[in-house]
């Protein structure tokens, strides 16, 4: 159902004087009339509809969207004489404008989807007793129209849905009111609306003009919101007095009273005040209370520091140095610690398999002799039984074997000697690392722990000479702890362990090379949760040959020509972290 309103609707009174006058002169002249009514020819239809004289031009229609994502348009004609009507419908609204007449250029469809707002489209159209305007809007809206000089400006803004209708919540909160004037003073309208929502109303004298509104189930709030964005009013709450003025007005007052402060700080009388800085440091406090940007103290004020005692002197303003205070208070409390426990555990294993053979052939042929060297040769060339070094053929044995099992297998009457020997290994190893340092740090402060040795090494210069650097191979852990407003923690972690590598050699001698494992990250801790930052899986596999060229790689026989080693190392870090506030009531 639609509603419908008609304003600015002018009423012309009938003149009794003038009627009897043109009943008169309508007699005089119906004799003639009728006599001549039969040779006239007929020159208008009786049932032909008059048409209105059209008096007013509409000469350009506006539009522009709302900051609450509605529409705002502005008619504009070329006299102030108009009328218009208008019809409200769920999705349509319909501005009527009598005797009004539309320019050409102004006949059109206008599609405002991109304009991102409620109203998506408008359509000009000339009837023959006057102008109309459609325009189509998406949802629930309200209608505010003000009549002003040549000008017809509608604001149309969109309204929250009721809960039941399970709408998007609206900004405003204040109880439905519905308002349907025309024409009427904005201040009659502002006290209507204070009273019913009882609550105490100042006006200034600049406040005037009149509105014409027509709302229904809008919350007070946003009716008074658009009726004063409209006139160009704004409004201060002071208790539970609510003053609107002209916002230009408000604003010159503010301003005129702030100036105002400010001549009276500039004349007020200076004190000087000690505070006691328990917790936080006084240089620091100084430097928030005077700085350039957001500082307490005023331009006359000034503030010193006494570092033995921690105590700040302040010379300012008796408010100045009140404000000073209550700035100190909220800020110099005790800092909360976190304890930080760390786990670094680091597993090895690792398992070698080695296989090894020696063996050797000596014959003595005459005067010559077979051996495995050339002193097992000449020994046995000269029928003396060389040592066993010397009479090897393949020596590939096993350091540091575990099990050897050796054979003279043949000793000839001829001088032949046969000797073989196999030796294995076989090596396991299992180690477990576990370094856990632990500290106690302030809120967002940093703090470093670490242990470990500094290896010695030789460092020369371009001139040739040297000299001994260190080297550190440590366990540390730096950490900076923030507490959030939920006594959680996000810890900025810095983790190191580093052990002694290998010797290597180097042109000014031998160096120690260092094995480092490192992690760095930021974390979010429940308070007391323990968590595992990561780890570190290394898996060294080899597989070592040396063998007799050729030899070597014969099927079975081969295992007489080489030595075989495996080797195969297995080692992981874990590191885990447990955060706790310390209560700083125990």
């Amino acid at each position: 159902m639609s509603e419908r309103y008609i304003f600015n609707k002018k009423l012309n009174k009938p003149n009794r004087a003038w009627g009897w006058l043109s009943i008169l002169v309508l007699s005089m002249l119906a004799y003639k009339v009728v006599a001549q009514e039969s040779q006239l020819p007929d020159l208008v239809d009786p049932d032909a509809k008059t048409t209105e004289i059209l008096t007013t031009r509409l000469q350009n229609v506006d539009f522009h969207r709302t900051e609450a994502g509605g529409g705002s348009i502005a008619i504009t004609f070329d006299k102030e004489e108009f009328a218009a009507e208008i019809d409200k419908g769920k999705n349509t609204l319909i501005v009527t404008l009598p005797g009004v007449e539309v320019d050409k250029e102004q006949l059109y469809k206008l599609d405002l989807a991109d304009f991102a707002a409620n109203v998506t489209m408008l359509e000009t159209f000339q009837d023959p007793d006057g102008a109309r305007i459609e325009i189509k809007v998406e949802g629930n809206y309200a209608v505010l129209q003000q009549k002003t000089q040549k000008n017809l400006m509608l604001e149309i803004e969109p309204v929250a849905e009721t809960a039941n209708q399970d709408s998007v919540e609206s900004a405003y909160e204040g109880a439905p009111i519905s308002l349907d004037f025309q024409d009427v003073p904005v201040r009659q309208v502002l006290q209507i609306i204070a009273q019913v929502n009882g609550f105490n109303l100042v006006t200034t004298d600049s406040v005037n003009g009149n509105v014409t509104i027509s709302l229904a189930g809008v919350p007070w709030d946003q009716a008074l919101s658009m009726i004063m964005k409209i006139k160009g009013l704004d409004k201060r709450l002071e208790g539970n007095i609510l003053l609107i003025a002209p916002a230009e007005e408000l604003a010159s007052r503010e301003a005129q009273q702030l100036q105002s402060k400010q001549q009276v700080a500039e004349l007020a009388p200076l004190s000087s005040a000690n505070v006691q800085i328990n917790y936080a440091k006084a240089a620091d406090m100084a430097e928030i209370l005077k700085s350039n940007e957001g500082g307490i103290l005023s331009p006359r004020g000034s503030v010193s520091v006494d570092n033995r005692t921690n105590i700040l002197l302040i010379k300012d303003t008796d408010e100045s140095i009140a404000q000073a205070r209550a700035m100190i208070n909220a800020l110099d409390i005790p800092v909360k610690q976190v304890l930080i426990e760390s786990r670094m555990v680091t597993v090895r294993d690792n398992i070698t398999d080695e296989l090894g053979v020696r063996w050797g052939f000596s014959d003595q042929q005459d005067s010559d002799g077979i051996s495995g060297s050339l002193e097992g040769a000449n020994a046995i060339a000269s029928g003396n039984i060389p040592s066993l070094s010397d009479r090897l053929n393949v020596n590939l044995p096993v350091s540091g074997a575990a099990g050897r099992f050796g054979l003279n297998i043949a000793r000839l009457a001829d001088g032949t000697i046969l000797d073989l020997e196999l030796s294995a290994m076989e090596q396991e190893n299992k180690g477990e690392i576990i370094a856990s340092p632990r500290l106690t740090v302030a809120n967002q402060h940093d703090a470093y722990i670490e242990q470990g040795t500094e290896i010695p090494y030789v460092q020369a210069t371009s001139s040739g000479a040297t000299s001994v650097e260190f080297k550190k191979a440590v366990l540390s852990l730096k950490v900076t702890p923030h507490i959030t407003p939920d006594n959680r923690i996000i810890l900025d972690l810095v983790i190191t362990q580093d052990t002694r590598g290998d010797t290597v050699q180097t042109s000014t001698g031998p160096a120690v090379a260092i094995d480092t494992q490192e992690i760095a990250t930021q974390v979010l801790v429940e308070n007391g949760e323990t968590i595992v930052l990561g780890g570190i899986f290394q898996q060294n596999a080899t597989n070592a040959n040396t063998q007799v060229p050729v030899l070597g790689d014969i099927p079975l026989l081969g295992h007489l020509f080489r030595n075989k080693r495996e080797f195969n190392e297995k080692r992981e870090l874990l590191i885990f972290v447990t955060p706790k506030i310390i209560n700083q009531s125990l």
